[in-house]
């Protein structure tokens, strides 16, 4: 085992990307504190108990706790601090900073010369150079690339994914000089088997976690309306795409849906066109890519109308029932989930939504799957977990449900309609 494999380590902010990473770096031999907000959090991760629900997660805490408290004073005793807070956009949809400017207050206290300070979090190009070294200078009364070092590693992971993870999925760095591009290139390194690439500053790392989501934001945007425009047309977009992927270039599949979650594709968007719009330039097209996802709960509801219309059923007071809360599969973690538009939109148009995902019970109004569907009278899919890919015509036939709204694609829909269920997916 090699020096760098035996740092000491400093993580604040131990969440879904925070906590994970602080496993990894215990597994490789660096010795790892966390930091968080909440006193009971840090009480359990220490004991080897997460309080993320992933039973990887679980079993890899378990065999190595991650000591962590609600103190920043084990910052004057590393040479390795990575911030991992979560970086939301308020409700004007501008980039909320406050736990970011919190942590880099307190840790500016602690900070001792010859640091390395790591931003994780994603943020918008400018705002290590333009916030955070500030002000870790004014609190540290230290001086940038003199005493102390910045680098930023946006962070990548992919919960619920079986192949990449956040050991082998590759990585960039930005730092505040060439010394401290190396040394964290080759901190990096000593946990990750995925390859790390330089990049020539700073504010090009930022640039590239925010343009991979938006990548991500314009081509569901583009799928999801060609959803809305098959579907008058009695095309399958799940077929076109799958047609379309058979070309071995220049194409790249993407699915619809009933909307877009997680705490990266319906949030960084935002972030550069807010940034861009400070700087003098549009973002028309994030914004219209925006627009369309933004509205696809809407576009889901609708849906379910039509299907009442159909069946000549009466919206007033009528359970639906909601079936998801998470925004993807088999996973616990539901920020930005289309779920809660797609409540608040049947709430308004006087349904009575049931609400029920195995992975957040606090979050549901039904204990289990047959609970939500024998107290409905319609259901929609909002998220693709395998309970819920197992649901079948009968399922529902015998709670008398006649109307089922795919929001995920995730069901044969032959089966379903060939039984005499209205079946609609998105784009079928």
């Amino acid at each position: 085992m090699n020096a760098e494999k035996k740092t000491s380590v400093v993580i604040v902010g131990l969440g879904y990307v925070g906590l994970p990473l602080a496993i990894l770096l215990g597994k490789n031999g660096h010795i790892v504190k966390g930091i968080v907000r909440n006193a009971e959090k840090a009480k359990l991760i220490s004991q080897g108990i997460s309080p993320i629900k992933d039973n990887l997660l679980k079993k890899e805490l378990k065999k190595c706790p991650v000591e962590t408290s609600v103190n920043f004073d084990d910052v004057a005793n590393t040479k390795r601090v990575i911030i991992c807070v979560p970086t939301p956009v308020k409700k004007n949809n501008a980039p909320d900073y406050q736990p970011l400017i919190l942590a880099c207050k307190k840790i500016g206290k602690f900070l001792k010369k010859g640091t390395i300070v790591i931003l994780e979090s994603t943020v918008n190009p400018g705002t290590t150079e333009g916030l955070v070294i500030p002000i870790l200078e004014k609190e540290s009364k230290l001086e940038i690339n003199r005493h102390f070092y910045v680098s930023h590693c946006p962070e990548r992971i992919n919960p619920g994914d079986p192949n990449w993870n956040i050991e082998n999925i590759p990585r960039v760095v930005g730092a505040s000089s060439e010394k401290a591009l190396k040394t964290t290139i080759s901190f990096y390194k000593s946990f990750l088997k995925g390859e790390v690439t330089a990049m020539k500053s700073i504010k090009e790392a930022e640039a590239v976690k925010i343009v991979e989501n938006c990548f991500r934001d314009i081509n569901i945007a583009f799928v999801n309306e060609l959803a809305m425009s098959f579907s008058r047309m009695e095309i399958d977009v799940l077929s076109v795409i799958e047609g379309a992927n058979t070309k071995p270039f220049a194409f790249l599949p993407h699915y619809p849906g009933c909307g877009v979650g997680g705490h990266c594709i319906p949030v960084d968007p935002y972030y550069l066109i807010n940034y861009a719009q400070k700087n003098g330039f549009i973002h028309k097209f994030l914004k219209l890519a925006r627009k369309i996802n933004s509205n696809m709960p809407n576009y889901t509801v609708g849906l379910l109308k039509d299907g009442l219309k159909d069946r000549k059923k009466k919206i007033k007071n009528l359970n639906v029932a909601v079936l998801g809360l998470a925004y993807k599969a088999n996973i616990d973690d539901h920020r930005e989930s289309p779920a809660f538009d797609i409540i608040d939109i049947l709430k308004k148009n006087k349904f009575n939504p049931v609400i029920y995902d195995p992975n957040i019970p606090k979050k549901s109004t039904a204990v289990s799957l047959d609970e939500a569907l024998k107290k409905s009278d319609a259901a929609i899919i909002v998220t693709d977990h395998d309970e819920f890919k197992k649901i079948t015509p009968i399922d529902l036939k015998k709670n008398k449900i006649e109307i089922l709204i795919d929001g995920r694609n995730c069901l044969k829909k032959e089966l379903f309609v060939d039984s005499g269920i209205y079946y609609k997916g998105i784009g079928r």
